[in-house]
């Protein structure tokens, strides 16, 4: 008798993702996808979320712990962090599309009740999960993307990006089929974990204002 594979066992989103139906279709579907196994284990789906219409959409890595609990991506303290930076920039944050590479939360724990740790998800993770976020910019068409820290850089540019050799620049590069115009930076928890958190912030504000810049 032949074993069915369970689906997530095939890392990829692409059959939960619908053809059409804009945002709200897709965060409905998304609330169900099993298109790889950090499903199990995190509490919920944590799609994009702001203006349909955004000009600037922004990506990071993954939800954190409150990001999991809440459902909604950057709600935690770097997501905090990113909306006084980029106001200090001259973005408006409710102007702003915001998501993650990858929708659910990874993470380590060494017994339950204890905080959960943090885990970078892997590359197999990161493009089972593309589909959702080509499906956003589809729908979005934002005119600028802020590429929050190396882990979304990666999945949106490659293994090889590094994001120490272009933050702060305005990148011109094709992505899921539609040209893209991406300002790179850290992403807003490195700032939070930084020996010198001020000079790293500074730096964080620099590069959205080059952002800010490039939309005119």
């Amino acid at each position: 008798m032949a074993v069915t594979k369970a689906p997530e066992d095939a890392y990829t989103a692409q059959p939960f993702v619908p053809d059409r139906g804009g945002l709200t279709a897709l965060r409905k579907a998304a609330a169900d996808c099993r298109g790889c196994p950090l499903h199990r284990d995190a509490t919920q789906t944590v799609f994009g979320a702001g203006a349909a219409d955004a000009r600037v959409m922004l990506v990071g890595e993954q939800p954190g712990d409150q990001e999991d609990r809440q459902g909604k991506p950057f709600v935690g303290p770097a997501g905090k962090l990113l909306d006084r930076a980029l106001e200090e920039a001259g973005l408006d944050p409710a102007d702003a599309y915001v998501t993650n590479a990858v929708k659910h939360f990874k993470f380590t724990q060494a017994e339950p009740r204890k905080r959960r740790i943090h885990k970078a998800p892997s590359l197999r993770e990161m493009t089972a999960c593309g589909p959702w976020l080509a499906a956003e910019l589809a729908a979005v068409e934002p005119e600028l993307i802020v590429v929050l820290g190396a882990t979304a850089g990666k999945a949106l540019l490659g293994s090889s990006f590094r994001v120490s050799q272009v933050r702060g620049t305005v990148l011109e590069e094709e992505i899921h089929g539609r040209p893209e115009r991406l300002v790179p930076t850290v992403h807003p928890s490195a700032v939070l974990r930084a020996d010198d958190r001020e000079g790293a912030y500074q730096g964080l504000v620099a590069d959205l204002k080059v952002a800010a810049r490039a939309l005119g």
